[in-house]
């Protein structure tokens, strides 16, 4: 075998091991925690069957790859509770070490082309990192609400910071943000979000 097709295959099963990353968010249907690799393929089927939502357009494969590897980092990293501002403010540095690591398995050119590409998803400056992180903030809220907001109830999320989280999901979608936000205020009501006191 050459050295890059084994480089390639190094890569994908390195991979595998976000399977057993475990999110915060539970399943649909009151399931068990879901899996980081779980979470990437689900934000990648919402990002195409969603891509006419968008505010502007987009290259929907490259918002699908974006989807499909912006937690590939975790399987160092670990998984950041998106509501522990401990875990937030080593985050960054936590995965750079670990974007460097995996990443550096793949040939050279691969390995500078999903760097670049994990990098844009991070920037939020491209029409396609923002679509990519409106899955990436609608999707979670999509699976807690399906299972009457548990999760934010169990952890006391407060409505600040939803809407901290999901302010920017505007800048992707704007058609999108109009249920998220719905979505927000239902569960406000019903008190699984903490209102503003």
């Amino acid at each position: 075998m050459d050295e890059r097709l084994k480089k390639q295959l190094d890569f994908a099963l390195e991979i595998d091991k976000e399977k057993n990353i475990t999110r915060q968010t539970h399943l649909s249907g009151h399931g068990r925690n879901e899996n980081d690799a779980e979470h990437a393929w689900h934000m990648a089927i919402m990002a195409y069957l969603l891509r006419e939502y968008a505010n502007e357009n987009i290259d929907i494969g490259r918002v699908m790859l974006m989807c499909l590897i912006h937690d590939v980092v975790e399987i160092d990293a670990g998984d950041t509770y998106a509501y522990d501002e401990k875990g937030l403010s080593t985050q960054k540095e936590r995965e750079d070490a670990a974007k460097e690591r995996i990443y550096s398995l793949l040939p050279e050119d691969q390995k500078k082309e999903l760097i670049a590409l994990f990098d844009e998803f991070e920037a939020y400056e491209t029409p396609e990192s923002k679509f990519a992180h409106t899955m990436d903030n609608l999707q979670p809220l999509m699976l807690n609400h399906s299972n009457g907001g548990n999760d934010w109830k169990e952890h006391q999320v407060k409505e600040s910071q939803v809407y901290a989280r999901q302010e920017k999901s505007r800048l992707g979608s704007e058609k999108l943000f109009q249920v998220i936000d719905d979505i927000i205020q239902e569960n406000i009501k019903k008190g699984t979000i903490k209102a503003r006191e």
